[in-house]
């Protein structure tokens, strides 16, 4: 295990934190986060959920998607612009993934420019 935190370490340069989402290991499918926000397994303490906001840096919520499902990473795909997710998912369930990762304050001309300043930001 240890390995494989070096290499993820190395190889994408960031820090490495061994966390568990509600007890379980397979913390990719039990949450899913952004660098708007994230959303996690609905068991997930209120403790673990601000340790994990506060290493993360991005507010967190639990929750669940394709009516009540709790394998997040099944049921929803999101990055800073845009979330996909399962027919399933309840307009309740949606409203919280749009108020998470932040979805309904990007317009689409702050979208472009988010994305400009990214693309400028990878190139320089």
């Amino acid at each position: 295990m240890r390995e494989t935190e070096d290499l993820v370490a190395d190889v994408l340069g960031v820090e490495v934190f061994r966390q568990t989402i509600a007890g379980n290991a397979l913390v990719g499918s039990y949450a899913v986060i952004t660098n708007q926000g994230g959303m996690v397994h609905p068991r997930t303490s209120i403790e673990d959920i601000e340790e994990l906001s506060s290493l993360l840096q991005i507010p967190l919520m639990a929750g669940t998607v394709n009516r009540r499902s709790d394998v997040l990473g099944a049921g929803v795909v999101a990055n800073d612009w845009t979330a996909f997710c399962g027919l399933d998912t309840t307009s309740t369930e949606n409203s919280v993934l749009k108020s998470i990762f932040k979805l309904n304050e990007q317009g689409p001309s702050n979208i472009v420019n988010s994305m400009r300043s990214s693309l400028i930001d990878s190139l320089t």
